[in-house]
């Protein structure tokens, strides 16, 4: 009887889908095959790291890259809303993969 019971518990848990990494992210929060694996430095970053990241093409990435080196380092992610082509919206789908680092460290 254990055994039997045992039996349907390890079919049950083999049928479920195995639960993903981003499971309980917003749908905006999640990565996507081109996205980075991980949050990426924008004072660090090149700009094939900012195309990889949804919405930004190489246009787009050169043109973060030519911001910074103009104006200096980043003080905080929402600084990238003052360059041309970023706005709430692309901002928010962008955020969760982006952070400010100084010295290695995350803000």
């Amino acid at each position: 009887m254990i055994a039997s019971g045992l039996l349907a518990l390890a079919l049950c848990l083999s049928a479920a889908p195995l639960a993903s990494s981003q499971e309980g992210l917003p749908k905006e929060a999640r990565r996507t095959d081109e996205a980075p694996a991980a949050a990426i430095d924008i004072n660090r970053a090149t700009v094939e790291d900012f195309s990889k990241l949804p919405g930004i093409g190489p246009k787009l990435a050169r043109r973060i890259v030519a911001f910074r080196e103009k104006h200096g380092p980043f003080r905080r992610v929402e600084d990238l809303l003052a360059i041309r082509g970023i706005g709430h919206k692309k901002w928010k789908k962008i955020r969760p993969y982006l952070r400010v680092g100084t010295d290695g460290e995350a803000r």
